[in-house]
Order: C-alpha cells, then sequence, then structure tokens
C-alpha cells in the first residue's frame, strides 16, 4: 500500500534533488488511477468549474462544489497528499472566511493542505489559515480566479516590470507563512530565480523545470478537454479520441442489433414452459 506523503517528506524531496509530481482532478476513479501509479500530489482544483461543468472559467465555483469533488478524490486516493483549492469568494472578503473555509476542508474532505491563488493582496489570508494550524499551498503568476482583471489566461512576469510583481508577490506568499508556491504561466528564468530564492518547495506549471516539481490537469494531458490546450501541456493520452470512437462503435452496434450480444445476455433459471405460463397469466391479467 502507498504511504501517504507529508509536508515533511515534500521538503525531504526538495533537500534531495527529487522533484514531485501532482496532477489536477476531480473524482474518486481518476484519483484512483494517480494513487495506482504512484502520484506524490493530487489538487482537486477549481478547474471543475470549466472540465466538469462546462463554465467558461473558474469563478462560479462554490465551496459546496468543492468539498464534494475533494470527498470524491479522497475515497479514491485515500493514500495520496492531497490538497483543496479554495474557490473563489472563499477568502476574500476577510480573514475570518478565509480560515473558516480552510477549516471546511480538512473536516469534511480530510485535505492535507489548502491552496489559495494570490501573493501581496492576500497574504494576510495566508498567514491567518497558517496560524490556524493549516498548511498553506500559495498560487502566484498566471491566477485563473484573476484572469479577468489579467485580460485572460496570459502569461506573467514576461517584462521586467512584470517579473517585479511576481517576484514581490512570492517574498510575500513566504513571508505569510505558505509551505510551498506554485508559479503558473510565468519564464523559466523568472521561476528559477524564486526557486533559488525560496526555501520552501517552489512548483510549476507552465513555469519551465528548473522548480522542484510539476502539476498538470489530468484532463489536459490526458487529452481529454477540447475546448483550449495550454502552450505548456504535454498530452500523454487521448482519451477524447477513444471515447468518442467508443461512443461512435456504441451507437453503431445499437442501431444495427448487434448489442447487446448473446455474452452480454442472461439466461432463465428453470422451466421454460412456466415461464412461458406465466408471460401467458401476464397477458391475461394485462387485458383484464
Amino acid at each position: 500500500m502507498t504511504k501517504k506523503k507529508s509536508i515533511l517528506d515534500l521538503y525531504k524531496m526538495k533537500e534531495n534533488g527529487e522533484k514531485a509530481v501532482w496532477i489536477v482532478l476531480y473524482d474518486s476513479c481518476y484519483a484512483s488511477y494517480a494513487e495506482e501509479a504512484g502520484m506524490d500530489m493530487i489538487l482537486c482544483g477549481d478547474s471543475m468549474g470549466m472540465i466538469v461543468y462546462g463554465h467558461n472559467g473558474t469563478v462560479p465555483v462554490t465551496m459546496d462544489m468543492s468539498i464534494a469533488h475533494c470527498q470524491g478524490v479522497r475515497r479514491g486516493a485515500p493514500n495520496t497528499y492531497l490538497i483543496g483549492d479554495l474557490p473563489f469568494g472563499a477568502y476574500h472578503a476577510s480573514t475570518e472566511d478565509a480560515v473558516r473555509n480552510a477549516v471546511r476542508f480538512y473536516k469534511e474532505a480530510d485535505v492535507d493542505a489548502v491552496k489559495l491563488e494570490g501573493g501581496v493582496a492576500v497574504a494576510d489570508k495566508i498567514k491567518a489559515i497558517t496560524e490556524a494550524g493549516m498548511v498553506v499551498f500559495g498560487h502566484i503568476g498566471l491566477t485563473p480566479q484573476s484572469s479577468a482583471s489579467m485580460g485572460g489566461f496570459k502569461a506573467q512576469g514576461r517584462t521586467t516590470d512584470s517579473a517585479r510583481a511576481v517576484i514581490e508577490d512570492a517574498i510575500a506568499v513566504y513571508k505569510a507563512g505558505a509551505r510551498t508556491l506554485l508559479l503558473e504561466g510565468v519564464p523559466e528564468e523568472v521561476c528559477a530565480y524564486v526557486h533559488k530564492m525560496l526555501p520552501i518547495p517552489v512548483y510549476g506549471i507552465g513555469a519551465g523545470v528548473e522548480c522542484d516539481g510539476q502539476v498538470i490537469l489530468a484532463a489536459d494531458s490526458l487529452g481529454m478537454y477540447k475546448n483550449f490546450t495550454p502552450k505548456f501541456v504535454k498530452k500523454y493520452a487521448s482519451i477524447a479520441e477513444v471515447a468518442t470512437k467508443g461512443m461512435e462503435d456504441y451507437i453503431k452496434d445499437v442501431k444495427e442489433g448487434v448489442f447487446p450480444g448473446p455474452e452480454h445476455k442472461y439466461k432463465i433459471s428453470g422451466d421454460k414452459g412456466e415461464f412461458d405460463k406465466l408471460f401467458a397469466e401476464m397477458e391475461q391479467y394485462f387485458k383484464d
């Protein structure tokens, strides 16, 4: 049985130069695949808003949605480090809201950490959650919850002014007490600098290889989500193509009367004549 990692294990991996690998998914079925494959961590992300619910972004996701999906992931991967993604609005109004919703993740979904987006602007929320005894993963750079204010899903840190803002966010997140940091959609040079500067594990998604590990969406890397594929995604499977072909074959078989075949049918137990009598009796009952 897989031994679940702890935050101390993640620090040891950093010290030993061992890359941590995590994946974003939202259900027990795929979580079980991730655990069997030996995934270090799973993030139950608010990207479920697009992948599961068909929204244009992550903003519509609620705490109740996030909790329910986290619960499913935990059941599918009981021995894998699980991070709950605090959705938009769950930590923006006050530190009290931030702590309350982080506690919900821990109590109701048995997560090992929570993640929230933002740097300087949410440092007080990170500090409050950390001081309440919970593990916080920071997330800066391209932050999907703030995509509207960024003008869309755009890479950050590509100019010196933008890079300075990313680095300032990284420092703020670290000083607030976050135990790890995720950089999304930034040039490798910026991520490498933050990785060199901070003593905590620094992970990347679309941020190059110079960091302590990588995260990617299962829907992207397994070829499930067809609406959009980010530049930084490598596809390791083509589930959408396989699933579509399988459904086409299923439709064809049913239309042509090929499915279900003899091997898919149950047989009666007992004398066929007795069943014929039953059917005749029921036919008369129906007519009466």
